[in-house]
């Protein structure tokens, strides 16, 4: 019979000191992670290091500089072994030198080897808030797998902090299950917000483009996905579903943009395992009844991840290659990597209904010296996520989606991500290895910039069409475009009658440079699928400066006013790149071709050549009212 537990923690009451005599050499010791880490039990650990031989220190990959790394890293072989659980690559020098203790593993499984005694903890070092009521202390910060650590060790020593946030959910150990208590108060570590560069604006404004109203959102740790948080600012009713809870999810729900209604599990409630950030974060999450932490086994698992409606993962990446294959890598600002359990959020958000993987990449180190986007991933990048897991990357330079694409449409689209001083290498690179065609030529695309701003969504008798400029993956799909032409729809195109429309004939219309060349796209359907239903482009003739233009539109999608839409958007394009004018080729019965060319706000001249028209105008010469 266990006594009442106001007794049983006076009982179990202690000083740093005498806790840590308890442990033995040769015993595995967790230590709670990321912001959760009983700082001062650790400082007391270092200090009685030279007692102790071959403890084995395991926890979640850390490369922070407290005192138990610093002496593992000076003393290797005799006090300490730090393990992590890690399936990062080990470029970083940090990791490099011990990357034979890491443990790759997905973070739901973690719990599981801890339960079974596969991973047995003699001791678990944990930071918690004091007792409520009845006898039950909150892990805070750090639930994740801290609490199945705790729950399977031989010992538990917890560390007192009344500065740890009190966190509702399946966060909690009772007095009972604790063996040592130390009462010590100290702030908890805080780790402060990136900085927004300009590049993680940008790769923001393509993701939130990817969000819809009403998803259940998890965003990795880093600048990048964090800068998305700004993006989201205009989204309505979001949910989260997190490895991570930063202060970038606090400034939304004081916005009012999460809400938790429509999350399909959980309603109403923020559910993470783990919270890194500033003090007014953890002040936000503590006793706040709308959040609640659980375990990894629990946050984690696909199956979970998969209940929830439209559930959206949001992670960054160090590197992928041609084929789609994705290197991930702690770095040395994040006290706590997501590397671990990213490859569950991508399962678990693809399998959601209406669910989306997104993976984040800088096309080039800070430095811009190095392309993240390289041919192959060499031995010393891991791949942490498989190319048959990858659905949608997006860099600075555009979004586009791997799933169910072939080798040489990835590579292709990987190129197109790439940023532009390295594209002809990448392209060499890919035909050199068989993943790009012989003869094959992306011509000015190699060093073209995708002009985001022209990308526009509307809504026509209820479907959702994307105007946007046209991409180099949009081959095959512009390919259908025309064959679902009908003849006199061609002829009105091509001014004759053309029956085939092999990649060479329209590969003009793709392989730009979006300044001299130009070419627009109407597309319905799911991102990465859809369907071109209208096609409008010019071609700048150098010698005139005056580039000629081209239409079609799918049958069932004639007289909807799409034509007009991206007429003017070409129009607005062609005069920003100081081209002079525009002119187009028509046939002499084709008046809506001649009414669409008049709705420009400028003078027009028309003039017969042979059986054609030849419409014209200039940029300078606006109509008159």
């Amino acid at each position: 019979m266990k006594s009442y537990w106001p007794d049983e923690y006076l009982k179990k009451k202690t000083t740093a000191p005498k806790a840590i005599e308890q442990i033995k050499s040769g015993q595995r010791i967790f230590i709670s992670t990321a912001c959760g880490e009983p700082q001062h039990l650790l400082t007391e650990l270092a200090e009685q290091a030279g007692r102790f031989s071959d403890l084995e220190i395991i926890r979640l990959q850390s490369l922070e500089t407290e005192p138990i790394s610093l002496i593992a890293d000076e003393s290797p072989a005799h006090n300490f072994t730090i393990r992590s659980f890690y399936s990062g690559s080990t470029v970083p020098e940090a990791l490099l030198k011990t990357r034979r203790f890491s443990i790759p593993v997905n973070l739901s499984h973690v719990p599981h080897l801890f339960q079974m005694r596969q991973v047995p903890i003699h001791v678990a070092m944990v930071q918690v808030s004091p007792p409520d009521d009845f006898g039950w202390m909150s892990l805070g910060v750090s639930v994740d797998i801290t609490l199945s650590a705790a729950l399977s060790a031989d010992m538990v020593i917890a560390q007192v902090n009344p500065r740890m946030p009190r966190v509702l959910g399946h966060s909690f150990l009772h007095v009972n299950d604790v063996d040592l208590l130390v009462e010590y108060e100290e702030d908890l570590i805080t780790i402060a917000e990136p900085p927004r560069a300009d590049i993680a604006r940008i790769i923001a404004r393509h993701v939130s483009k990817l969000i819809d109203d009403g998803s259940t959102i998890q965003l990795g740790i880093g600048e990048l996905p964090q800068a998305a948080f700004e993006a989201l600012a205009d989204k309505m009713d979001l949910g989260i579903h997190t490895q991570v809870l930063t202060d970038g999810t606090m400034e939304l729900v004081e916005q009012g943009v999460v809400t938790n209604r429509k999350k399909g599990l959980n309603d109403g409630k923020i559910v993470a395992s783990s919270a890194i950030g500033s003090k007014e974060l953890y002040e936000f999450i503590h006793d706040n009844p709308s959040i609640e932490f659980h375990p990894s086994d629990y946050v984690n698992n696909p199956l979970i991840i998969a209940a929830h409606n439209r559930m959206v993962s949001l992670n960054e990446v160090s590197c992928m290659d041609l084929t789609g294959q994705v290197a991930v890598d702690a770095r040395p600002e994040n006290y706590y990597s997501g590397v671990t359990g990213m490859l569950d959020f991508i399962r678990g958000s693809s399998m959601a209904p209406h669910g989306k993987s997104i993976l984040i990449i800088p096309s080039t180190n800070i430095e811009k010296k190095t392309s993240r986007i390289v041919p192959v991933l060499d031995n010393h990048m891991a791949v942490v996520v498989p190319r048959s897991d990858v659905y949608y990357v997006v860099s600075e330079y555009g979004v586009v989606n791997l799933f169910g694409k072939s080798l040489e449409e990835r590579a292709i689209a990987m190129i197109s991500l790439a940023h532009p001083d390295f594209r002809e290498e990448l392209f060499a690179a890919a035909l050199e290895e068989g993943l790009i065609g012989e003869g094959r030529n992306l011509r000015e695309s190699l060093h073209a910039v995708y002009p985001l701003k022209i990308e526009k969504k509307i809504t026509i008798d209820g479907t959702e069409v994307m105007i946007r400029p046209i991409k180099p993956v949009d081959e095959r799909r512009l390919q259908e475009h025309f064959y679902n032409l009908n003849q006199q729809d061609v002829v009105k195109r091509f001014l004759y009658r053309k029956m085939s429309f092999v990649r060479d004939d329209v590969a003009s219309m793709y392989e730009i440079d979006y300044v001299k060349e130009m070419t627009i796209v109407a597309v319905i359907g799911e991102f990465g699928f859809g369907r071109i239903i209208a096609v409008g482009g010019y071609v700048l003739d150098t010698e005139s400066n005056i580039a000629e233009m081209a239409f079609s539109v799918s049958r069932d999608w004639q007289g909807k006013g799409l034509s007009k839409i991206i007429m003017k958007k070409l129009a607005d394009a062609a005069c920003e790149n100081g081209i002079t004018g525009l002119m187009a080729y028509t046939a002499l019965n084709n008046s809506p071709m001649v009414k669409l060319f008049k709705s420009l706000p400028y003078k027009v001249t028309i003039e017969h050549e042979q059986d054609m028209l030849l419409m014209h105008c200039r940029f300078d010469e606006e109509r008159g009212e």
